[in-house]
């Protein structure tokens, strides 16, 4: 019944949907996209956390094929980002994200590295290779061994001096997990000649293999992200002096425009230079700032998910983390907050410098304006003066045409008297020709107004 039940159930559930969004079932799926490990006690976990820029799927599935038996793996495998591969006696689980691709490798605890050992040698018992290990496509940033035992979690002094003999009598952080105290985890963070720290986990021998996996994952988060975070702190440190200098300049670039003691040009060129570089800062390492805040909030959740409570004479792993890591967030955020306000210091600084600018050139355009009234003026008086000119030599020359027509109607024999006629005719012409150069005026005003 149940068979022929289901795939009705399936079509009229998705007959009663609208259609899903094309990233539906990756997004639903995300939630069980690293599912944690489930290990068995007494095992060795050895974790390997590479940055992946410039790393290709291809490479890491290349790498990954020459673990014995997979040569068929392929790339599409490694497309949900996570990977577990189940070999003879251990597992490899592959995981990538956004800067870094994180290899773990779960396999049994060698005799000799049983809790009560004293700083056990844990690199010939490795199940595959160091060329392996070594090849991993990438830059390392976290190298793990964890070792999780047995132990009496009721005799606290005894099991703590086995914990540091373990670790190599080394100072120490330990913390009880969980709310009942399920576990103890103990690490001394001290990176050895191998390149690898170590953790050491301590539990009854009732703990689930699922709770041993959400432990051991929690833990090499822990480091990782811390790791991660600190990754700021170096570009905080490189760009101290380039800040400070950058804020000298602009405060003399502030005084200068105060005092007017430098040419507008002179201080925009600075002041451009000055905002190049920083915009040029910004733009490379804003990511890094973002990341470590985000890094550092992961660090802190899983510092919670813990449930650490301290064991007597130690400290906890959450108080060492946050002790020696808040001063390291703390100058990264002073970094960036300095490179943010020197920023904004400098768009207020422009429009200061844009203002005194745009008041200089209204100030020289209300100058050349007046000076173009004043020429207009003189241009229109001179303009007057000479269509005066204009009129009495239009007017001379037209009298003249006139005294010569007049004297040639007397040498035909009429009786006229040119020159009195020509005196006569004086007012009309002038008249005549300043009517003429008013008309004139009149049509082509619209046009010049225009």
């Amino acid at each position: 019944m149940s068979s022929t039940l289901t795939p009705f159930v399936v079509s009229a559930a998705a007959s009663m949907l609208p259609p899903d969004d094309p990233h539906r079932r990756m997004l639903h799926n995300e939630v069980h996209a690293r599912p944690t490990a489930r290990i068995r006690l007494p095992a060795l976990v050895v974790y390997v956390a590479v940055l992946n820029d410039g790393i290709s799927r291809e490479q890491e599935c290349e790498h990954l094929r020459r673990l014995p038996g997979q040569t068929m793996l392929t790339t599409d495998s490694l497309a949900a980002n996570f990977l577990r591969l189940r070999l003879d006696g251990y597992t490899v689980k592959w995981e990538r994200h956004t800067e870094f691709t994180r290899y773990s490798i779960v396999q049994p605890l060698p005799e000799n590295a049983f809790f009560g050992a004293s700083n056990p040698d844990l690199l010939p018992a490795l199940v595959v290779a160091p060329e392996w290990l070594r090849e991993i496509p990438g830059r390392t940033i976290a190298a793990i061994m964890l070792s999780m035992v047995y132990g009496d979690l009721e005799a606290l002094d005894e099991t703590l001096i086995k914990a540091k003999a373990w670790l190599g009598e080394a100072s120490v952080m330990a913390s009880v997990l969980g709310q009942n105290g399920h576990s103890w985890a103990v690490s001394d963070f001290l990176l050895r000649p191998d390149g690898f720290e170590r953790m050491l986990v301590v539990a009854p021998a009732d703990m689930s293999a699922t709770r041993a996996g959400r432990v051991s994952q929690r833990l090499l988060e822990l480091e990782t992200y811390r790791l991660m975070a600190l990754r700021g702190l170096p570009v905080a440190k490189l760009l101290g002096p380039m800040l400070t200098q950058s804020e000298t300049a602009l405060a003399d670039i502030m005084a200068s425009l105060e005092n007017k003691a430098a040419a507008d040009q002179e201080l925009l060129d600075t002041l451009v230079s000055l905002a190049a570089r920083v915009e040029r800062a910004t733009a490379e390492h804003v990511y890094r700032f973002a990341a470590t805040r985000a890094y550092d909030g992961l660090v802190e959740q899983r510092i919670t998910e813990l449930r650490e409570k301290a064991i007597p004479g130690t400290q906890t792993m959450g108080d060492f983390m946050q002790r020696r890591l808040s001063p390291a967030i703390a100058t990264v955020a002073a970094a960036a907050q300095r490179l943010a306000s020197l920023s904004e210091r400098v768009a207020r600084t422009s429009a200061l410098l844009r203002t005194r600018v745009d008041i200089a050139t209204e100030v020289q355009n209300q100058q050349l304006l007046e000076k173009l009234t004043r020429g207009q003026e003189l241009q229109l008086r001179l303009q007057a003066t000479v269509e005066g000119l204009s009129i009495a030599a239009i007017s001379y020359y037209v009298v003249s045409l006139l005294l010569y027509g007049g004297k040639a109607l007397k040498a035909m024999g009429l009786p006229i008297n040119p020159e009195m006629a020509a005196g006569a005719m004086i007012p009309l012409v002038l008249w005549a020709s300043w009517t003429t150069i008013r008309r004139i005026h009149k049509k082509l005003r619209p046009a010049l107004e225009g």
